[in-house]
């Protein structure tokens, strides 16, 4: 009897501290949530002061509360267009040019984000032509403007569950004409999908290995090499967009659309 007894308290003694255990994450549960509901709160907070204080002419002081946003981690289409914009109200172009291709990453096919980039870029100096390309690859650059990331991802895992689906109709169903839809269904989803993917795979290594920036300086003397003390190549000026190719300490080799290949400090420029 006394060993069940002890068996009896062993089993009270653990059930009760599994519900203090239950409790405690519960606990810590409820102030995650909490945290994070009053988190979002003073986000949305801040970004309805910034929009208010742009609506009321104070852009100087809505682009410090974007720029808090930004600093706090905080990302979006949205902040970046706003922020674009009331750079631009100060005469920053070459900052505004930088935030609405930063927005343009999020939606690229936005029509008030591209129309806004493309009037702003109408007032830069540098007016650089861009090389011919021949017409495949022009068809496969329009292509991939078109999505972003995490939209061809979408497309990807849409097509990947209706060959799925296609295939396993075309496996189960006995009728003829089913599984003739189910054949056509899953031959076509899958050159989507196939597509989609290079596509995703372009796309990630573009975004993460191909750098663009923006001209923030009035005008850049462009070097031949990385040192001041070195040739100089061509000057270029605020607002104008380049592809980053290599760095070294400060310096930042670019090339433009039209070829020319230079180096520049890291100060000048804005990455995208």
């Amino acid at each position: 009897m006394i060993k069940s007894k002890n068996k009896s308290k062993s089993k009270i003694k653990s059930k009760i501290e599994s519900k203090r255990r239950a409790q405690l994450v519960l606990i810590f549960l409820i102030i995650f949530l909490f945290s994070s509901t009053y988190a979002s709160s003073d986000v949305g907070k801040i970004f309805k002061e910034a929009n208010y204080q742009f609506l009321s002419g104070d852009y100087q002081k809505s682009i410090e509360s974007y720029e808090k946003l930004l600093s706090e981690g905080y990302s979006g289409a949205s902040i970046h267009y706003n922020l674009a914009n009331a750079y631009y109200r100060i005469g920053k172009i070459g900052l505004a040019i930088l935030h609405y291709e930063k927005a343009k990453k999020f939606l690229p096919k936005d029509e008030d984000i591209n129309h806004n980039l493309n009037f702003v870029k109408l007032q830069t100096k540098d007016k650089v032509e861009k090389l011919p390309e021949f017409f495949v690859f022009e068809l496969w650059e329009n292509a991939l403007a078109i999505f972003n990331a995490n939209q061809l991802t979408i497309i990807s895992y849409v097509f990947f569950l209706i060959i799925l689906i296609s295939f396993l109709t075309y496996i189960i169903s006995k009728d003829y004409n089913t599984r003739r839809i189910s054949f056509y269904s899953m031959f076509i989803a899958l050159i989507i999908f196939v597509f989609s993917t290079v596509l995703l795979a372009v796309r990630l290594n573009r975004d993460y290995n191909v750098k663009y920036g923006v001209i923030l300086s009035a005008s850049v003397v462009v070097k031949s090499s990385p040192d001041p003390f070195s040739k100089d190549s061509f000057v270029i000026h605020e607002g104008l967009k380049v592809k980053i190719e290599d760095k070294i300490d400060n310096w930042l080799k670019i090339r433009l659309e039209d070829g020319k290949v230079g180096w520049l400090e890291k100060k000048s420029l804005g990455v995208i």
